[in-house]
């Protein structure tokens, strides 16, 4: 079912939003943000099976916000760019490939676009200081919690932190001689070991822990709520729809990247 549009702001010409997985837990949030945002109007919303196509050609959204499943949100990110809309990814595993779609087809379609793996401020800022301190240390590994529905695991900025920090330095994985219990371990990426945690009560939290002789060093990011992805994402609408750039992580937008 497609949602009702929301009011225009009085104040100037604002920005149209539409919000793919609008009655979701992310996306309840968005409308919200985007709502309460003075220079955006948001103009309706669709699910995972609405028809996208009928929706932006009535609607006419400058930019989609898509938090939906990444069965889907490749293609609905193609489908806004096809009708001259920018789209804002915040749906995570998507692989390379399609990333690197979306933006050959924003750069011939002359459009913004983002995709990023998390629109947290402080997830990005997490982020920036483990690269910092990645050179100083022998060996990192990185756990990450998030709610029991997620649908990918690791999550994407899991990934994207053990790549980042593992571009920085080489670490040394410690490889157990004896496991007890299946993947007890968890995964690899780039020498940085990577665990994943789903629990009821969860939200989305990282840690990342880095180790050196006798010392360790843990930079911590908590979320409590869903509100912390709405600062992050209202950002990138201002970005791509005002420059047809495409960007792969919020940390551009904050000069972080």
């Amino acid at each position: 079912m497609v949602a009702a549009a929301g009011r225009a702001s009085p104040a100037g010409t604002p920005i149209r939003v539409a919000v793919a997985g609008y009655r979701g837990k992310v996306g309840v949030e968005i409308v919200r943000g985007v709502e309460a945002a003075p220079d955006m109007e948001f103009v309706g919303g669709v699910e995972v099976g609405d028809d996208l196509g009928a929706f932006l050609h009535s609607r006419h959204p400058d930019a989609l916000v898509d938090f939906t499943h990444p069965s889907a949100a490749l293609r609905n990110a193609l489908a806004a760019v096809a009708a001259g809309c920018r789209p804002v990814v915040g749906t995570t595993g998507l692989p390379e490939v399609g990333v690197q779609q979306l933006e050959d087809a924003c750069r011939d379609a002359g459009v913004g676009g983002i995709v990023a793996p998390n629109f947290s401020v402080g997830a990005v800022v997490m982020m920036h200081l483990a690269e910092i301190a990645a050179p100083y240390f022998t060996a990192a590994e990185v756990i990450e919690m998030h709610h029991p529905t997620k649908a990918d695991a690791p999550s994407g900025t899991a990934l994207a932190t053990a790549r980042r920090i593992g571009a920085r330095q080489k670490f040394q994985y410690s490889r157990t001689e004896k496991l007890t219990l299946a993947g007890v371990r968890g995964g690899e990426e780039a020498g940085v070991g990577v665990h994943s945690v789903r629990l009821p009560g969860l939200v989305a939290d990282q840690e990342i822990l880095f180790g050196l002789a006798g010392q360790t060093l843990t930079i911590t990011h908590r979320t409590t709520s869903r509100e912390a992805f709405v600062p992050g994402v209202l950002l990138a609408v201002r970005r791509v729809t005002a420059e047809p750039r495409f960007y792969r992580a919020l940390d551009q937008l904050l000069g972080l990247g």
